[in-house]
């Protein structure tokens, strides 16, 4: 990027944040100033109510602008939501043998790619070249002045519906801001969480967030699948809420104090204080057994993995070997979600916080609410993404032809 200032805002169903951070030529990056508050007027990832949504933004960025000392008029923006999909294709092309693949080569292979794809009423959020061969050989990572006969690519587009990336612009917009470029969350929280090593052999970040929980999983050093699920730490709040029949900004409190993921033999000797709906005063607390909320948490913990097990599956992914997992995201801070995550995944698992920048301000440091903001940062000076100077809507333009002549015949019938 050629300026010295960008800002990440990460949209979300629980929280908006903005960080806003200097960039050196070295890609050095140095935050200077963040803001953060509850969110409104979004609901998995959707924006329900555009004013209400506004409001968020504007508090957050006002808030980062103070700290920074300096004004914000674009930003990197985080794309996510339960629509969030990826499809992955192939494209070859013939070479000449006595002339090195060429910037030409690389566009003609993406134009024959992207031709293929089936982009109609979605927002092409990502365009991804991955896994060229040559001959069908081993993978290269760049295949630029190399000599073959055919060059092979699989080309990960992830993609976001066009009407609710609509909405989310006119929150941005409506704030004063434009928008630089855009990241779908867990590809961002996995440039914060994952280790190096992660990403080459292979890694799946999975993001619990508050209305959605977004899942990316990564090889040879770059996404590979996207996928998201309408399921997130809200989901089990609102449960809470409704088994204990409390206040939803009390059964909040009872999962962050007193919640886990699964349930041992002495949480049934453990007690808790309840506040019953509409009564906030001490004596009217009940008191109810600890296991009493895990038994509450537990179910939807379950549902969570299990949505993500099939997702896994669905990509190809649930059955590879040596593949790691790791969470992130402000659920992933409930205790023993590892332990859930583990069983039913059967991967190993980590919980996973920013890490892959130097001198994060403390409050933000290794904190997973943080992963997707941070990572951002990341995205955005270390972009190699070609995008295609042309989107094709329709898959098979001869289908829509075939389609234009039964509408004639139905008309002129």
């Amino acid at each position: 990027m050629n300026r010295s200032t960008i800002a990440a805002l990460d949209i979300g169903s629980s929280k908006v944040c903005c960080i806003i951070a200097h960039v050196n030529k070295d890609k050095k990056i140095k935050i200077v100033g963040y803001g953060y508050n509850a969110s409104n007027g979004i609901k998995n990832g959707v924006i329900t109510d555009i004013n209400q949504a506004t409001i968020s933004v504007c508090n957050a960025v006002e808030d980062a602008e103070q700290k920074a000392n300096e004004r914000i008029d674009s930003v990197i923006l985080n794309v996510s939501g339960d629509k969030t999909s990826s499809t992955l294709r192939s494209a070859s092309i013939a070479l000449r043998k006595n002339r090195a693949i060429s910037d030409v080569d690389l566009n003609k292979l993406q134009s024959k790619g992207v031709g293929k794809v089936n982009v109609e009423n979605n927002e092409l959020i990502h365009c991804l070249f991955t896994n060229y061969r040559i001959d069908g050989g081993e993978e290269v990572k760049d295949p630029m002045n190399l000599y073959g006969e055919e060059l092979t690519v699989n080309i990960l587009l992830g993609m976001y519906p066009h009407i609710q990336y609509r909405n989310l612009s006119s929150v941005v917009e409506a704030a004063h801001l434009g928008i630089e470029n855009r990241v779908l969350t867990a590809y961002a929280s996995g440039m914060a969480c994952l280790v190096e090593d992660e990403r080459e052999y292979g890694a799946t970040i999975i993001d619990i967030g508050g209305g959605t929980t977004s899942i990316a999983t990564f090889k040879s050093g770059y996404p590979i699948a996207f996928s998201t699920i309408p399921v997130g730490g809200i989901n089990i709040t609102r449960d809470i809420t409704q088994g204990l029949t409390t206040s939803f900004e009390h059964a909040e409190d009872l999962k962050i104090r007193c919640g886990c993921a699964f349930g041992v033999s002495h949480d049934r000797y453990e007690t808790i204080n309840v506040y019953p709906l509409g009564e906030e005063d001490d004596s009217s607390i009940r008191q109810m057994h600890r296991s009493d909320l895990i038994q509450i948490i537990s179910p939807r913990v379950e549902e969570i993995f299990e949505l993500v097990s099939r997702k896994l599956d669905a990509h190809g992914l649930k059955n590879k070997q040596n593949h790691r997992v790791v969470l992130t995201g402000g659920c992933s801070q409930l205790p023993g979600i590892s332990d859930v995550a583990n069983l039913i995944l059967d991967k190993q698992v980590r919980l996973g916080g920013p890490r892959n920048i130097a001198g994060i301000p403390e409050k933000l440091h290794n904190n997973p609410i943080f992963s997707t903001a941070l990572g951002m940062l990341l995205f955005a000076t270390n972009n190699t993404e070609r995008k295609p100077t042309k989107i094709i809507s329709n898959a098979n333009n001869d289908g829509s032809k075939i389609a234009k002549i039964f509408n004639w015949i139905r008309q002129n019938s």
